[in-house]
């Protein structure tokens, strides 16, 4: 028997040991109250004086309720000492008030799986403050992890569901196998169809798989990591620049994006009439159309129309200074 279960047993046997003593006294020509106050004293065994002077059968009921509301009391109080010491009331708190955290969540990211990739996706997303739920089977992997975290078997719905997918804005497979990949990617495409997927992809031949499976991005993080360690040894400070701004949260600048939604004020306005770099400072580096071609270095007469990305760099400040310029009304 489970731990919670046997505190919940203990619990019902206590409280079934007080109803019975109070309605026998209540029978004695107790009230209620005094029955409930008679009823604790006595399986607690504190010893105090007699509400009302008892008669022999309110004695012998008296000693049978002893005999029974003692035993009962001291296995409950062992019990729940127990849990308290084992720490397993601590824990269900700590797990209900996690599942509560991520009930309340909406537009986070899900991470299913907590290996090398997955916990440098935390890492990366920890450093820019933003809201995401790690969802792994092993729990050697989530032990003494401080965000909010489901155990259990990604390629389970009810799994996923219990992550909030539903709400989420995008979600990361980056189990160990393939297989597991293209499952996880199915499945969360089918509970989520605006969902942004970026699959891991152990092999190449993979990638075509997880994109069919409705992943939007299929990611090789060897073939990346073989691409970036050519980059450094052919033009170093130029992928120096590019990694200390994606990934050091050290530095104040960013590359971030943002869109021009149909609402916008500049939808429809050229990068000239726009003026996003006087108004806000930021460094406009390229621009991808709603047909999703990328325009780097755009001109002044560039359109931008509804559904464009804009790419910018530079500070905290001025992206916020960015989003604010594209959404105000």
């Amino acid at each position: 028997m489970g731990p919670l279960r046997r505190i919940g047993k203990a619990l019902l046997a206590f409280a079934l040991v007080l109803l019975v003593g109070t309605v026998g006294y209540v029978i004695l020509g107790f009230g209620v109250l005094e029955a409930v106050y008679q009823t604790v004293t006595t399986v607690t065994t504190v010893g105090f004086r007699e509400v009302h002077p008892l008669t022999p059968v309110g004695q012998v009921f008296t000693i049978v309720l002893i005999l029974m509301g003692a035993g009962t009391a001291l296995y409950t109080f062992g019990v729940l000492l127990e849990g308290l010491i084992e720490g397993h009331l601590r824990q269900r708190m700590g797990r209900w008030r996690m599942d509560r955290q991520i009930s309340r969540m909406t537009g986070h990211v899900i991470i299913c799986g907590c290996g090398r990739v997955g916990s440098a996706s935390v890492q990366y997303l920890s450093s820019l403050g933003k809201q995401f739920v790690v969802v792994d089977r092993d729990p050697g992997r989530l032990e003494g992890l401080e965000h909010p975290n489901v155990l259990g078997d990604v390629t389970d719905d009810r799994v996923l569901e219990a992550a909030g997918i539903t709400r989420a804005r995008a979600l990361i497979s980056a189990v160990d196998t393939d297989a597991g990949n293209i499952y996880v990617t199915l499945s969360s495409r089918a509970l989520g169809p605006d969902l942004v997927i970026i699959a891991r992809a152990r092999t190449e031949a993979s990638k075509s798989k997880l994109l069919r499976a409705g992943a939007n991005r299929a990611v090789n993080p060897q073939l990346i990591g073989g691409r970036r360690m050519a980059a450094f040894a052919m033009q170093p400070h130029v992928s120096e620049f590019l990694d200390v701004v994606m990934h050091d949260e050290t530095l104040d600048y960013r590359i971030e994006e943002v869109e021009i939604a149909a609402t916008s004020p500049l939808a429809g306005q050229s990068l000239a009439s726009a003026a996003i770099r006087e108004a806000t400072g930021a460094l406009l580096l390229a621009i991808r159309s709603g047909a999703g071609q990328f325009i780097a270095n755009p001109s002044g007469d560039t359109r931008l129309d509804p559904r464009t990305i804009l790419i910018a760099l530079g500070t905290s400040t001025q992206l916020d200074a960015v989003r604010h310029h594209v959404e105000a009304q």
